[in-house]
């Protein structure tokens, strides 16, 4: 469907003409189009960042922890892992490897302010925690097994402002359970505040940090043959339920490969975002029909002018033309300033999220995402013009010119 030169100018000069409602089409379809882009370039982002996590170096891990408490792992003392069942996953045929995580609340002091964050212990020799999020040193170095009173601290301690008013650096020392601990070492960004402010010690000493608690473990992590991944999870939960002699559907512990616990966030992102995106996509119908409406509202304001371009030769296919490219032209102007806005309003709330800690939460960008809500916006300019488009087309001449 070619249009003339001719057409598109008289097009053009229409909605000139008719600011206020040309303006007013436009905004009600950029909105829903700004906000399509600013969801799924987020959506996106953190599929991108759930990608980063399903790497070779975390697909055969096994993360084992007690269930059936709603406390946070290690916090919540009423279901236990201890060293015995470390041992019973490592026999475990398909283990090749476990270790287990100790978790808790530490009291950290700098001066007169008082903050809580995470204390992990974790077995140098065996340092799956930091392989699960491909995280490494970025200062100092990783802990060694005989390391007693020193610790490795997470990204934000590195920055003025971000957990203390000062930051820490290597060889000084951090008030943690009220002990001072020397630091040997910062961990690269992982992108949100909890992670970035976690501190680290051996598992020996944990114990030295928290006398006289009943300590067990938060966690425990175990590699396995990624080859037959979830036979030997089925192996490891019979083996330990037999071990704390439990009724099958009563296990007081989850046994979850790394990768089926990224497959059910994936699957709870998908329902998120797909119910965003259809509240979003109703406002664009909602667009679409005040577009209609607004077409409408051209053809009987421009009645007479119709029969007037049809006695001077105009065929009812040209009418046609005319009144889609208008719909169509409203339509890819929308596309236009709803992808800007949305690009804009990513941009900004990135950075925003960035300084807050949350840098995971950061939007994808691509030539498909802008170009393809340009097209659908156009689409949905032309689609909606089309049956006051064909009413046009079909005005009987004689009546339109005797129209008042």
């Amino acid at each position: 469907m070619v249009i003339s030169k001719e057409s598109i100018k008289y097009s053009l000069n229409n909605i000139k003409q008719s600011k206020a409602r040309s303006i007013l089409t436009v905004l009600s379809i950029f909105v829903g189009i700004a906000t399509i882009f600013i969801f799924v370039s987020y959506g996106w982002g953190l599929y991108d960042y759930i990608d980063d996590f399903t790497s070779s170096s975390s697909a055969d891990k096994l993360l084992i922890q007690p269930k059936g408490g709603a406390g946070v792992p290690g916090l919540d003392t009423t279901f236990k892992l201890l060293d015995d069942d470390v041992r019973v996953i490592e026999n475990t045929p398909g283990i090749f490897e476990a270790t287990g995580l100790y978790m808790g609340a530490g009291e950290v002091i700098q001066d007169d302010e008082k903050k809580y964050a995470f204390v992990v212990g974790y077995d140098p020799e065996f340092p799956m925690i930091m392989e699960l999020s491909d995280v490494e040193v970025v200062e100092g170095r990783e802990l060694r097994s005989s390391d007693s009173g020193k610790v490795t601290l997470g990204y934000n301690y590195m920055v003025k402002n971000k957990i203390f008013p000062k930051a820490y650096a290597l060889n000084s020392k951090i008030e943690v359970q009220g002990q001072d601990l020397r630091v040997v070492g910062f961990y690269e960004k992982v992108g949100n505040p909890q992670d970035d402010s976690n501190i680290y010690v051996t598992n020996d000493f944990m114990s030295e940090l928290y006398p006289g608690d009943n300590l067990s473990y938060g966690m425990i992590l175990a590699r396995a043959d990624k080859d037959n991944i979830d036979g030997v999870v089925d192996r490891v939960t019979k083996k330990l339920r037999q071990h704390r002699d439990l009724d099958e559907g009563k296990e007081d512990f989850s046994v979850q490969s790394y990768g089926d616990l990224l497959e059910n966030f994936t699957v709870v992102l998908d329902i998120i975002i797909g119910f965003i995106l259809l509240i979003a996509f109703i406002s664009v119908v909602v667009s679409a029909v005040n577009t209609a409406n607004t077409m409408i509202t051209s053809v009987l304001e421009r009645f007479k002018e119709i029969g007037v371009l049809k006695s001077i030769g105009a065929r009812n296919s040209e009418i046609f033309k005319i009144f889609l490219f208008e719909s169509g032209f409203l339509g890819f102007v929308a596309g236009v300033i709803g992808v800007t806005l949305g690009w804009l309003a990513t941009d900004i709330g990135a950075g925003i999220l960035d300084n807050l800690g949350y840098g995971f939460l950061s939007p994808h960008y691509s030539w498909v995402l802008f170009a393809g809500l340009i097209l659908f916006a156009t689409l949905t300019g032309a689609i909606s013009g089309m049956i006051p488009a064909w009413r046009a087309s079909k005005i009987n001449t004689v009546d339109a010119l005797r129209y008042e």
